[in-house]
Order: C-alpha cells, then sequence, then structure tokens
C-alpha cells in the first residue's frame, strides 16, 4: 500500500501569553489567529499551553476559582508542576508530573483548579496543557465523569531501537490502547524521544491532526525544523508522518475525527444551539450544576 505522507499545513509560534486566574500562564493555539477554530480543528475545540513558567514560594495556592462548564470535556496533561481538581460531581484529585485529568462536563458541573498545596508553598517550574474536547450532541447533556489517569496507568509503546517510547492518552498508537475512555474518535499522547529517535504516526486522512513541542526540537517528515513551544497543524490530506528528534525532545500528539456538528459557544458552554446555551446559562443561575466551595 502506497503511503501518502500528511503536509505540515501551519507552524504557529506561540502568542504573548495571557494568565487564566492567577495560576495559569497561557498561550492560546485553539482557537486562535492561525485559522485553528473550533471548526477546523473539531472536536479539539480549545489548547491552551501553560509553557514552562517558574511560580515563587506562596501561602495561599494560585490557580482558577468556581466555574461552571456543560457540553465538553476538559483535559489537563502536567509536564511539571502539581494542581489539584476539584468539582461539584464528586470528582477529583491531584496530578503531577507525567499524569492527566480528564473531566467530562457533560449536563454541567462547576469546579475549580489550583496549584496543589505543598507545590505552592516550595515553588517551582509548572507546565501543563489543557486541552478542550467537544462531546458529540448525543452526549452532551450526559451524566459528568472524571478520569484521573497517573502516569503508571497510561499505557506505553517502547520504540524497537530503543530510542524514546509512545505514551498513549487516548486512542491507539500500534495496537498500544489509550488508558483514556472518550466518546468520539480522539488520538491523544505523548511522544518522549532521546536524540535522534524517530516515531512514525498514521491517522486517517479526515481526522484533524497537529502536535506541540513541549521539549526539544524536532523535524517533521524529515523537512519542517520545529522548535519548543511551536505548534504544528497538518493538512487534512495523507495518513502518515514522522517524527524526528533533534536533541531530546518531548512532543504532545493529537488527532481527531470532526464531530462535523454544529457549534455554539459562550464562555465556559459548548453547545449545539444558541437556545441550548441560553438554557445552560438559566440552568447554571437556578443551581442546577450543584454545588462547589470556594
Amino acid at each position: 500500500m502506497e503511503v501518502i505522507m500528511k503536509k505540515v499545513e501551519i507552524v504557529a509560534a506561540p502568542k504573548d501569553p495571557h494568565f487564566v486566574g492567577d495560576g495559569f500562564r497561557v498561550h492560546n493555539f485553539i482557537p486562535s489567529g492561525y485559522r485553528m477554530d473550533m471548526k477546523r480543528m473539531d472536536p479539539f475545540i480549545m489548547l491552551d499551553y501553560n509553557s514552562k513558567h517558574y511560580f515563587s514560594p506562596t501561602k495561599t495556592p494560585r490557580g482558577v476559582g468556581v466555574h461552571p462548564h456543560r457540553g465538553f470535556e476538559t483535559v489537563t496533561v502536567a509536564y511539571q508542576g502539581k494542581v489539584a481538581h476539584h468539582d461539584s460531581s464528586g470528582g477529583g484529585g491531584v496530578i503531577g508530573e507525567g499524569d492527566v485529568q480528564w473531566m467530562t462536563a457533560a449536563s454541567g458541573v462547576l469546579h475549580k483548579e489550583y496549584h496543589e498545596e505543598k507545590f505552592s508553598q516550595e515553588g517551582g517550574f509548572f507546565q501543563m496543557v489543557q486541552l478542550w474536547v467537544n462531546l458529540p450532541a448525543q452526549y452532551k447533556m450526559s451524566k459528568p465523569k472524571y478520569q484521573g489517569i497517573s502516569n503508571d496507568k497510561i499505557n506505553k509503546y517502547q520504540l524497537p531501537d530503543g530510542s524514546g517510547f509512545i505514551e498513549v492518552i487516548a486512542g491507539e498508537y500500534k495496537e498500544v490502547n489509550g488508558s483514556a475512555e472518550t466518546f468520539s474518535p480522539v488520538h491523544m499522547m505523548n511522544a518522549k524521544l532521546e536524540f535522534g529517535g524517530k516515531a512514525e504516526f498514521d491517522f486517517p486522512a479526515h481526522f484533524n491532526t497537529g502536535l506541540l513541542v513541549i521539549e526539544g526540537s524536532i523535524k517533521v517528515n524529515g523537512q519542517e525544523t520545529v522548535p519548543t513551544d511551536h505548534f504544528v497543524l497538518f493538512e487534512n490530506e495523507g495518513t502518515d508522518f514522522t517524527v524526528e528528534a533533534l536533541e531530546k525532545s518531548m512532543v504532545l500528539i493529537l488527532s481527531g475525527e470532526p464531530l462535523n456538528e454544529p457549534i455554539a459557544a459562550h464562555g465556559p458552554f459548548v453547545m449545539n444551539t444558541y437556545d441550548e446555551i441560553r438554557q445552560a446559562i438559566d440552568d447554571f443561575n437556578m443551581g442546577k450544576f450543584g454545588y462547589l466551595e470556594e
């Protein structure tokens, strides 16, 4: 079978960072002025990247206070630092280096996210990705749930030449299944490569596919050099691409099947119609998302 390579459509540099609350200093890649809006990146409707940043010690943990969500999932991948999560459906926990929090807001939750208490007191480098994954219409009003996935529970594929491995958070890589449950076909993985390490990826042509260089620098398809903190969007043609580490590197790989459903978004709510958005606001104001202490 002929291999058709995916071409690079955009290499996006990180935009100026802004703070979400006082604990997350992020560069926004989705949606962005790089044509990577919610429809183009469907089902990935937001990507905030907290590049490596030092937070000084504090007695009061930094973060984001209680706020609502409905209609999608929030996924937090921790690279450095620790973050504590609590939500009104009873989900919660602390994640540290290499761990993942996967919260399905669905019909509606209140949640809060703060730097973990000991990390706050000691200070240190903090590096995270938060991704919003849209839910198909049939699941938007399903019951909320929470998946706390520690790194030792993430399935891994060792490259045959010993030059690195792939952590399969969701989806599949060379018959290794991801550790997270998803509502639509979504692939999410970390490629951790030594200098010279090379990994091959293969996703359906119509899936929206991209990668974010978390550490180091890489070469894509043997041609395009991509430095740290840059995002690569691939064209929706071809199926295969390669990532080669030009130094010790870590790369977040994303690929998902578009839902191809209407998107109505307003702040923390992402539904299919604006009538549903108005209903979400009414339900939130009526206290139907539960209770969560600040």
